[in-house]
């Protein structure tokens, strides 16, 4: 398992619990944004700055990504993309994208762009919280354990 990450929107505070977590059970973790990022040296994590445009670190990512990795994103499209290659996609907030919900959060993504582009004020995302950092790191140590555990 590789774990890919789209660092442009990902928090501060999940790019540590992923250092973290690349270094418990050595995975690699790829950061990739279209801005230089910082990193702690590491064998396991490295950062990737690809070129600037729309989606370009997107691209990246379902290009380099295999099934069975794991992509940390906010971003509905992608994880669609990434969960149809067979890779499994999880969000900052800890929730999982499958072939079961993608549909239908793509469906609302669209919905509520529609709204937004006919003026409607749809809000935006509740501010991140200490439960979504929690219900983030519970779920990538579920989702590492199920690895570790397939390998032995």
């Amino acid at each position: 398992m590789h774990i890919w990450v789209d660092a442009d929107a990902t928090p501060n505070t999940i790019k540590q619990i992923l250092f973290r977590a690349a270094e418990r059970v050595q995975v690699p973790v790829t950061l990739v944004a279209n801005c230089p990022l910082a990193v702690p040296p590491s064998r396991w994590i490295r950062a990737v700055q690809v070129a600037s445009g729309f989606d370009v670190a997107d691209a990246h990512i379902v290009q380099a990504a295999a099934p069975g990795d794991l992509v940390v994103t906010a971003d509905i499209p992608l994880a669609a993309e990434v969960v149809a290659k067979g890779c499994v996609a999880l969000n900052p907030r800890g929730e999982r994208y499958t072939e079961e919900n993608i549909r239908q959060r793509l469906n609302m993504r669209d919905f509520l762009d529609t709204l937004r582009g006919s003026g409607v004020d749809t809000g935006g995302p509740p501010a991140f919280s200490a439960a979504d950092r929690q219900a983030f790191a519970n779920q990538l140590d579920r989702l590492l354990v199920k690895v570790h555990a397939s390998k032995s």
